[in-house]
């Protein structure tokens, strides 16, 4: 069985967050073997004409690097790392931490924990703020 569905399942609760004004952060981890890239983080920016890009910074052994893309461009680019090398993504909200992990069959499932963050990341308050 795919984990894509439960994959998809989650993604919805990232976009809600987003929505809801309560996402933190986002980051993948757990790598499969020994592995040049470490770690994704996923967090939101705002430009300057106030329209919010997903900033995805990847740390590998040597060196950092990070893109810009919409909230819609990023989910390919998160499921395309799912298993081949990450095995959890960690939505990190002020209400709740939502994880997805896979298992060693492969097999999706999503759980959720007390928040780590009692407040959503800067820029979704200045959204906030801002009304947008």
């Amino acid at each position: 069985m795919s984990y894509e569905p439960i994959f998809a399942l989650f993604w919805e609760r990232v976009k809600q967050s987003i929505e809801d004004k309560t996402f933190a952060k986002l980051t993948l981890a757990k790598t499969i073997g020994d592995t040049e890239i470490k770690n994704v983080y996923i967090r939101p920016v705002l430009l300057e004409n106030d329209v919010m890009q997903m900033s995805v910074i990847s740390r590998f052994k040597t060196e950092e690097t990070e893109s810009f893309y919409s909230l819609e461009e990023t989910y390919p680019i998160l499921f395309s790392l799912m298993n081949k090398p990450f095995l959890s993504a960690l939505l990190f909200t002020s209400e709740q931490d939502v994880v997805f992990k896979l298992n060693k069959k492969r097999v999706g499932s999503i759980t959720e924990q007390a928040p780590t963050f009692l407040n959503p990341s800067d820029v979704i308050l200045e959204m906030k703020a801002k009304g947008i």
